[in-house]
């Protein structure tokens, strides 16, 4: 893009899209404003940030659409990220004296490109015509076209100093396109001098021999991965080849709509092997830690599929039911500890008391303080509830900022936050857990104390704490207990239940007619059983 000032030409600053997402109106509200930086894109509101976000996402690809329908990029515009001061990627972006970066610090080259940047927050997106060099600096941003050379007429003394050629490769969705620009690494470009210049004509590469008319010598000899560039003349071949592979598959699983976590466990542990091989071709250290990172990640991703579906690390398809689990591992043991914490810290042995004081601590766990509604607490005790406030209340084992009717009546938009002291910073952790966990596993509580079906039957709190105590000590195939261990000690589930042993047949028959149960046997002091089709999500993967 170039403008006439006088008799000269001039080069335009690249074109750029900022679209944020910003609180609107109170805090508690949660509503967000979407602004765009292009003056003809009005200001829009929305009720919560999943909604902007999606909104946001939509109006970034309708700005794309349109400037790929205007021709793309422009190959003569100026860096955008250069005219900011190059604070996109600078490490002293951050400074507020308004100083440039060190004259030679920042250096642009390679053709125009067209990007977009997304932050992790997921409160800003901005879309850019940046140089080449700078899109490659900037973390997390995606080069998505190249823009075509520019014709001009060079200097001679411009193209002595522009012989070298760098070839370029960007990508955008997987699909593979090419560009080779001729610029000098030795002399300042224009955009380091502050001033236009003309660079030298850009040459198309020759086809290697044994190359098919019209094949893409891109795809073919060179590529990305990790941030890394794949030598063109890289040897062993098939090394060579394996890496540029390896790199469009992992662009193709970022575009996927839906995550496959095997795949990307394979893609890991071929990378991993890949690397290793390339480092002990280059002699270069880091690509060995490259691979080491890359075993590490192909685990991480295993163990995740096997949170996921229930089926161990390693097993085959046939090893048992693939089930979505609400609940990883690392999550249902701390969802156990979280039982047994109940077991010992009950101010009362009922079971009502102890199925209130269970969801509260899971509540209060991280910071001592939680909140709850009337809703919630009706749900968890229809009948019982106040009774039951009033009684931890009074023990000091909870503290309410008002009465217990206020905490009865109030609602989600102003729900109480109550406070437990044995929970609260400064005190001995009894549960170890985090923000995320601790929101995980009470949602999992929620959902098997407030079951419909259960609901239904009208269980008792006895009936649910069972529910609960069940689920946390199922297998993935839903069998109670240990393969070894011959189900459940029924006097431990008794214990929890706040029952004697011998009541546990009548509630268990309570949750097999819920189908909560598909089987149960109380028989020789140990509760065999296992859960059905539809708890089996909930359970807690012994």
């Amino acid at each position: 893009m170039m403008v006439e000032v006088g008799t000269q030409r001039e080069r335009v600053a690249g074109r750029v899209w900022t679209v944020r997402l910003a609180p609107h109106g109170l805090p508690s509200a949660g509503s967000v404003r979407l602004s765009c930086s292009r003056p003809a894109c009005a200001d829009e509101r929305f009720p919560d940030a999943t909604a902007g976000r999606k909104a946001a996402i939509g109006h970034v690809n309708a700005h794309l659409a349109r400037i790929r329908a205007g021709g793309g990029p422009h190959g003569e515009a100026w860096c955008a990220c250069r005219a900011a001061d190059c604070t996109w990627h600078t490490p002293d972006a951050g400074r507020r004296d308004g100083a440039r970066p060190p004259a030679g610090a920042v250096r642009c080259g390679g053709p125009v490109v067209l990007t977009v940047y997304a932050d992790r927050a997921g409160r800003l997106w901005r879309i850019a015509e940046t140089c080449a060099r700078c899109a490659a600096a900037i973390p997390g941003c995606r080069v998505l076209d190249t823009a075509a050379a520019p014709h001009r007429t060079a200097p001679a003394e411009s193209r002595r100093a522009a012989e070298e050629p760098v070839r370029g490769r960007q990508h955008a969705g997987g699909a593979a396109g090419s560009t080779t620009a001729v610029f000098s690494d030795h002399a300042p470009s224009p955009a380091a001098v502050g001033a236009p210049s003309a660079t030298g004509p850009v040459s198309l590469p020759r086809a290697r021999p044994g190359t098919p008319p019209g094949a893409s010598r891109r795809a073919k000899r060179w590529g990305k991965i990790a941030q890394r560039t794949v030598p063109h003349d890289l040897e062993p071949d098939v090394l060579r080849l394996e890496l540029i592979e390896l790199g469009d598959a992992f662009r193709a699983y970022q575009q996927r709509p839906e995550p496959d976590l095997a795949l990307l466990a394979e893609l890991h542990e071929r990378k991993a092997r890949a690397f290793r091989l390339w480092a002990d071709v280059s002699g270069d250290n880091s690509l060995r830690h490259e691979a080491e990172r890359a075993e590490k990640a192909a685990q991480t991703t295993r163990e995740m599929d096997a949170n996921r579906t229930g089926r161990p690390v390693g097993g085959a398809a046939g090893d048992g039911p693939v089930v979505e689990r609400l609940l990883t591992r690392t999550q249902a043991v701390h969802a156990r500890a979280a039982l047994d914490h109940l077991t010992a810290h009950s101010p009362y042995p009922e079971a009502e008391v102890r199925l209130a004081v269970f969801m509260l601590t899971l509540r209060a766990a991280k910071a001592g303080t939680g909140n709850v509604t009337g809703q919630d607490l009706t749900g968890w005790l229809p009948g019982d509830a106040e009774q039951v406030l009033e009684r931890l209340a009074a023990a000091d084992w909870l503290r309410l900022p008002g009465t217990v009717a206020d905490a009865m009546a109030s609602r989600p938009e102003n729900p109480t936050t109550v406070t437990v002291p044995t929970l609260l910073p400064g005190q001995p952790r009894p549960l170890t857990f985090g923000k995320t966990t601790r929101s995980r596993i009470s949602g999992w509580a929620q959902k098997i104390v407030g079951d419909r079906k259960l609901r239904k039957k009208k269980a008792t709190a006895a009936t649910r704490l069972l529910a609960l105590y069940t689920a946390a000590h199922a297998g993935p195939d839903g069998r109670l207990g240990l393969p070894e261990d011959d189900g459940l000690r029924l006097d431990q589930v008794a214990a929890f239940c706040a029952l004697a042993p011998e009541e546990i047949t009548e509630h268990t028959e309570r949750l097999v007619a819920a189908d909560w149960l598909t089987e149960a046997d109380t028989t020789g002091g140990r509760l065999r059983g296992r859960l059905s089709e539809r708890a089996l999500p909930l359970s807690g993967l012994l």
